[in-house]
């Protein structure tokens, strides 16, 4: 379980931040944000462009892309099956309006921090894109620029989750801890905010849509339908973090390349959609049947689930993956 928390973290730094990063690097202290912010979507385009028509008709970007349109059509086919009663098992949600009060206080703190946390997270990435200093140091690149991210990110993460929880106290070393974490975390992810507000904007928005839908599947589905999937979902988290980290040396292009970039970002998108939907039942399921719940700690889970599947959208959206026709 913490193997799998950390490359959960990991990821977030690796593929997708690390090639913003090689495309935006420049200094800060010579040129102005408004000329980087017109010249960073010529640079996204060039790079995407190289290699456009190579990725579109490619085989691994072009499965890819089945592989999401399928997961696409199978989550809007189980919304409807789930949400409609067809099933005969219940789900939590039919349990919702019977729950004691303490399994809905622990629900309702962790949906609390999940949401506070990916606020903090978006408030920090915008103070640091404002600041010219910080921004430079944010857009670092090489092995030791990743290498103390990596430090940075999970540092803190292993600090927030190993402080005890007291539900007595709202303002703890846990909370302070656990702020820092996704504070670290906005900081890493502001080079991003370069993509512009507009891009980001129907990010965020996909983003949401996506896990309202997927918390309504998880809310409808059998309580333990997705629980049981733990082993098959370490193991792609496994394959997507090995895909990330090897991509971040390996540029998309060519059959390798291209490989690596499908299954980190395709791959990775529709793995941490799955996780999401395990860790929404595995948090109801702790909040009714545990005796010590903490909040904090199931919070970063899927907080870190829908940072991973922001991170994607925004990749997808900034090489093409949106544009209309």
């Amino acid at each position: 379980m913490i193997v799998s928390k950390l490359a959960r973290t990991t990821l977030c730094l690796t593929k997708s931040t690390q090639n913003l990063k090689s495309i935006l690097f420049r200094s800060f202290q010579t040129q102005k944000e408004d000329v980087v912010r017109r010249s960073m979507r010529s640079r996204v385009s060039g790079v995407s462009g190289a290699a456009s028509e190579t990725a579109t008709s490619a085989t691994p970007i072009t499965l890819g892309r089945g592989l999401l349109a399928g997961s696409s059509i199978l989550g809007l086919g189980a919304l409807a099956y789930y949400g409609l009663g067809m099933s005969n098992q219940s789900g939590f949600i039919d349990r919702a309006s019977i729950w004691p009060q303490y399994v809905r206080d622990r629900v309702h703190s962790t949906y609390s921090y999940f949401g506070t946390g990916l606020g903090i997270t978006a408030s920090a990435a915008y103070a640091v894109s404002r600041s010219p200093a910080l921004m430079n140091l944010a857009m670092r690149n090489g092995m030791l620029a990743m290498l103390g991210s990596l430090a940075l990110v999970i540092g803190s993460g292993m600090v927030a989750r190993s402080i005890p929880y007291d539900p007595n106290t709202v303002m703890s070393a846990k909370t302070a801890a656990w702020a820092l974490h996704a504070a670290v975390i906005g900081g890493v992810l502001a080079p991003m905010t370069l993509l512009g507000g507009p891009l980001l904007m129907r990010a965020a928005w996909m983003t949401a849509g996506v896990i309202g839908g997927l918390s309504a599947i998880a809310a409808t589905a059998p309580s333990d339908k997705f629980l049981n999937m733990a082993g098959p979902l370490a193991i792609g988290l496994g394959v997507v973090f090995a895909s990330s980290v090897a991509g971040a040396f390996i540029p998309p292009v060519g059959r390798l390349g291209l490989s690596l970039y499908s299954v980190s970002v395709y791959g990775g998108l529709v793995l941490f959609a799955m996780l999401m939907l395990y860790d929404t039942q595995k948090i109801v399921a702790k909040a009714e049947n545990h005796m010590h719940f903490d909040p904090v700690n199931e919070s970063i889970s899927i907080y870190l689930d829908t940072v991973n599947i922001f991170i994607r959208i925004a990749t997808i959206l900034a090489n093409g993956g949106g544009r209309r026709k």
